[in-house]
């Protein structure tokens, strides 16, 4: 089995992995999910107070979640998410640019209404590789305990 609710360390910060943005892929999910200019047309980009194409900020979301599926709670005991408190796009990622994501440990506790499962706040964080923070996610997971009833 995977990670359980037991293996969070509150202010360990956990490497996810890394993602690049090509423009193909940055054009097609602007074009299916959020079509504004600066994301899926070059001139206007260009004209945009960007000065380039730019992903959008979900698709930055979307390609975190992925990560963290794929690295993290795969296998995991993890039974979703009650939400995500607050999401910062910082600054635009760019054709080509590499996204490194980790995952900090804020808070932890186990439900008091269901004592099998217990509530982990992350922060996620997404730094480029010129050492830039692009954007930063508060979110709340909910993962079953492996030893209900034990310290934890």
């Amino acid at each position: 089995m995977g990670l359980s609710y037991e293996d969070f360390e509150v202010n360990r910060t956990y490497e996810i992995g890394e993602h690049t943005f090509t423009r193909d892929e940055i054009v097609a999910f602007a074009q299916q999910f959020d079509p504004q200019p600066f994301h899926v047309d070059e001139a206007a980009a260009a004209a945009s107070p960007f000065g380039a194409l730019i992903a959008s900020g979900w698709h930055t979301c979307s390609v975190m979640m992925g990560l963290l599926v794929r690295h993290s709670t795969a296998g995991s005991t993890s039974m979703g998410s009650p939400g995500i408190d607050d999401i910062r796009w910082l600054k635009p990622v760019r054709v080509g640019d590499t996204i490194r994501m980790t995952s900090t440990v804020l808070d932890k506790r186990v439900s008091s209404s269901k004592p099998d499962r217990g509530i982990v706040t992350t922060q996620w964080e997404g730094v480029n590789q010129h050492g830039e923070t692009v954007i930063t996610v508060r979110a709340k997971v909910i993962y079953g305990l492996r030893h209900p009833g034990a310290p934890g």
